[in-house]
């Protein structure tokens, strides 16, 4: 009974059916063979490095986000200014920013890089977010957290976040 079981649809329609938790979908699978029930016939994985910075507290700031894929390849880099804003704010903004960027890609395990403590001492619980303009930030990205099958949150020193922070100040100085 094709369609009817909500794990065959009666006509494939590959921008529907890529975005299901079956993961059945051609441009991601060679032979377009789709599962059988409940077995995944892969995982898409990455790793979102993210920075953000401002140029005085407040200050004229960026966001940077770089998506890896497993075998090191670059898949994507977002870069955007923020104009006047707080570094906290960029930094929320790069990790929101990296996190929609690796849905919209189909990735669904994802190791999520960012030099600020703070950021990931929120995330995993261990620290409040107070200040107002945070917190919807925070909730966005818990949110979008959720949405992944799998993801790991760490903390690394600034120079294994090289990448994202070449983004934030590439933006940054072509602002000023």
């Amino acid at each position: 009974m094709v369609g009817q079981t909500g794990f065959e649809p009666a006509t494939p329609s590959p921008p529907d059916w890529c975005a299901t938790k079956l993961r059945y979908c051609p441009r991601f699978s060679k032979e377009g063979i789709k599962p059988s029930f409940g077995v995944p016939p892969f995982d898409v994985k990455a790793t979102l490095y993210a920075d953000g910075g401002s140029r005085g507290n407040p200050g004229p700031a960026a966001s940077g986000a770089v998506l890896f894929a497993e075998d090191g390849e670059v898949l994507e880099e977002i870069g955007t200014f923020l104009g006047v804003t707080t570094n906290n704010v960029a930094e929320w903004t790069a990790l929101l920013q990296g996190l929609k960027a690796a849905l919209a890609r189909g990735i669904d395990d994802i190791d999520v890089r960012l030099d600020s403590e703070l950021v990931v001492r929120q995330l995993s619980g261990a620290y409040r977010v107070k200040h107002p303009g945070l917190i919807p930030l925070h909730a966005e990205a818990k949110s979008l957290l959720r949405k992944f099958a799998h993801h790991d949150v760490r903390h690394v020193r600034r120079k294994e976040n090289a990448a994202a922070d070449a983004v934030v100040n590439q933006v940054l100085d072509a602002h000023r």
